[in-house]
């Protein structure tokens, strides 16, 4: 898990897909937390993304990063936990500008039945099951 979370941090962005009834939806994402163990992302509930993953919590993101590319694709599950959005707002301060762990719009999701796929042109794919 830190190490998906780490390739993630490093890449600086990644893009997340989503479904919007039958049309895939891509965006960059920048926000990458382990919290108990589990690897969160953090959004807005106002967003079209928030209502996306809430109709089809069936994600895949991408990043690349110095040849090699990461592939994850899982489930995501909200925690409405103050003290889950709080640890991804500590993690990333920039963001307390827009959000608040009690502003009832940070929204903060892990993944869950995730496969982690690292790729590069130069060696086979290495698989990571969570």
């Amino acid at each position: 898990m830190e190490r998906i979370c780490k390739f993630l941090k490093d890449a600086g962005v990644y893009y997340l897909a989503t479904l919007d009834g039958d049309c895939p939806r891509v965006r960059p994402f920048g926000t990458a937390h382990v919290f108990e163990g589990k690897l969160y992302i953090q959004t807005g509930k106002k967003k079209p993304v928030s209502h996306q993953i809430a109709e089809n919590p069936k994600v895949e993101l991408c990043a690349f990063m110095n040849g090699t590319w990461l592939r994850l694709c899982g489930e995501l599950e909200e925690d409405d936990r103050v003290e889950a959005k709080k640890s991804m707002l500590d993690a990333y301060p920039e963001l307390r500008s827009m959000y608040d762990e009690n502003d009832g719009n940070t929204q903060v999701l892990y993944f869950k039945n995730g496969t982690a796929t690292f790729s590069s042109f130069t060696s086979a794919p290495e698989t990571i099951k969570f």
